[in-house]
């Protein structure tokens, strides 16, 4: 059923990672002593956008993705996860200042992106679109038409960059959240996914039908079982995610005693 060299090549999936990266490339190379001369070609960072690229490829275009969209609901969430969290994180670390602030500091772009990347709009659209997309009709749609799945993973990458944005902006026009914010907007998202957590493990039944009828690939491992074990996942691994940093938060604010008007105050 599931063949190690089959691997999922969704065209706009496959086209969007080659054109981040082609993009990045121009900017970080060619382009990079107009917008930011004198500003040296920072590694780290196009290392870790570029394992964000690849690591969001294995997790949708692998043997691994084929057993998530057709047999597991628990590797569905495993794909999700590594979109929402590893993904998006690596994505956004990877991005120098200057690079961000090309773009962003444009006066025309002030206002609309202030409201897009405040903190309350960042979690509210992470939290909505998540959850609407595990309802059973967007879900099963997902699965049936590559088109829809791609817009799934594509939804899912970018409101996970939005939810990164107030812990690891690398913006200086737009930056993230002080020590304090960071703990209180961790705390309501975490409250917020609540919901979502409680609809996939207390369920009775198979919530979607592609996973109830799928065959077995595990054997003892039931529909149900399934879909407790994606829920147990999503709840644990978001949970993790979230009280780890904002237990980092709290950790280095603690840790942070100088002025809080001050630069360093914002690290």
């Amino acid at each position: 059923m599931i063949d190690g060299g089959q691997w999922r090549n969704e065209p706009a999936v496959v086209a969007g990672l080659v054109l981040l990266g082609w993009v990045y490339a121009i900017l970080a190379g060619p382009l990079r002593g107009r917008l930011a001369p004198g500003e040296p070609f920072a590694r780290a960072p196009a290392i870790r956008f570029y394992s964000a690229l690849g690591l969001f490829y294995l997790a949708v275009g692998s043997p691994f993705g084929r057993l998530a969209v057709a047999f597991l609901f628990s590797a569905h969430m495993g794909q999700e996860l590594a979109i929402m969290y590893p993904v998006a994180a690596l994505a956004l670390s990877g991005v120098p200042s200057w690079m961000a602030d090309a773009a962003l500091a444009r006066p025309a772009l002030r206002r609309p992106l202030g409201c897009l990347l405040h903190p309350l709009v960042c979690g509210a659209l992470f939290v909505l679109v998540v959850t609407a997309w595990h309802m059973p009709r967007l879900f099963e749609s997902a699965l049936e038409d590559e088109s829809v799945h791609a817009a799934q993973h594509v939804l899912l990458f970018g409101v996970s960059l939005l939810f990164w944005w107030p812990l690891l902006s690398p913006s200086r026009v737009f930056p993230p959240l002080r020590f304090a914010g960071r703990m209180i907007y961790l705390f309501c998202i975490e409250v917020a996914l609540t919901a979502l957590f409680t609809y996939l493990l207390m369920a009775d039944h198979p919530i979607y039908p592609t996973y109830e009828y799928a065959p077995r690939v595990v054997a003892g491992l039931s529909a149900i079982d399934d879909q407790v074990l994606g829920g147990i996942l999503l709840s644990g691994v978001s949970s993790l995610v979230m009280v780890g940093f904002l237990g980092w938060s709290f950790f280095r604010w603690s840790k942070t005693d100088i002025h809080p008007n001050s630069p360093a105050a914002r690290r």
